[in-house]
């Protein structure tokens, strides 16, 4: 399972780079506006430091517009996926820009028969919105499996992106039901690097060191 960080903030796609398992970026316009900074730059900056896909979402939900957004994106960079969303004319638009080329990442998805019309439309990636399904009562991570079983059991183009995920759990969850693709705030990957057993045993691992370090300098004054 590939790791996307789900950021527009360039700060902390710098920070979480230099752990080397970032293969990718979501942004979308509610996360570029907390930023405070023009769309276009703000994804251009992100385009400069990641080597991989980053989808950038249109913001119409007419399919002309979308499409016409979507390939003014692609002039942005080799590795702009447009994100559009699961709509009729998301289904329009996602289905022109894979005659063109262009890769889409199908968002705000929160059932099966989404992520099939999705997928069968033509979308690379789709994106199963684990977080604001389980807030309703819904099974995210079941959405996630089975969006995954029908992409490869009908053997499409198209790779799962578990997405709005709020816990670790969330994370292992997605690797267990075999996700393609997970994307997530660099809060929750810090969170998921954590274990008390970890900091308890690096502590006594410091403890012995210093003490052995001690003993060696005794021996050899």
């Amino acid at each position: 399972m590939e790791i996307y960080l789900d950021t527009a903030i360039v700060d902390e796609i710098k920070e979480i780079q230099e752990w080397g398992l970032v293969r990718g970026v979501t942004t979308n316009p509610s996360l570029i506006a907390q930023t405070g900074r023009d769309y276009k730059d703000a994804v251009m900056e992100v385009l400069s430091l990641v080597d991989g896909p980053v989808s950038v979402e249109t913001l119409s939900d007419n399919a002309a517009e979308i499409v016409s957004q979507g390939e003014e994106y692609a002039t942005w960079g080799d590795l702009v996926v447009v994100k559009v969303a699961t709509t009729v004319e998301g289904l329009k638009a996602i289905s022109q820009l894979r005659a063109l080329g262009i890769p889409t990442n199908a968002t705000l998805i929160f059932s099966l028969n989404q992520s099939i019309l999705a997928a069968e439309a033509g979308a690379n990636y789709i994106s199963p919105f684990v977080g604001r399904l389980d807030d309703i009562g819904g099974d995210g991570i079941g959405l996630v499996a089975e969006s995954v079983d029908y992409v490869e059991e009908n053997d499409l183009d198209c790779d799962v992106i578990s997405a709005s995920l709020r816990h670790p759990q969330h994370l292992e969850d997605s690797a267990k039901v075999g996700a393609h693709i997970a994307t997530c705030p660099p809060s929750l990957l810090k969170k998921a690097l954590k274990h008390p057993l970890s900091d308890i045993g690096l502590a006594a691992f410091f403890s012995d060191w210093r003490k052995a370090s001690r003993n060696v300098r005794g021996l050899e004054e």
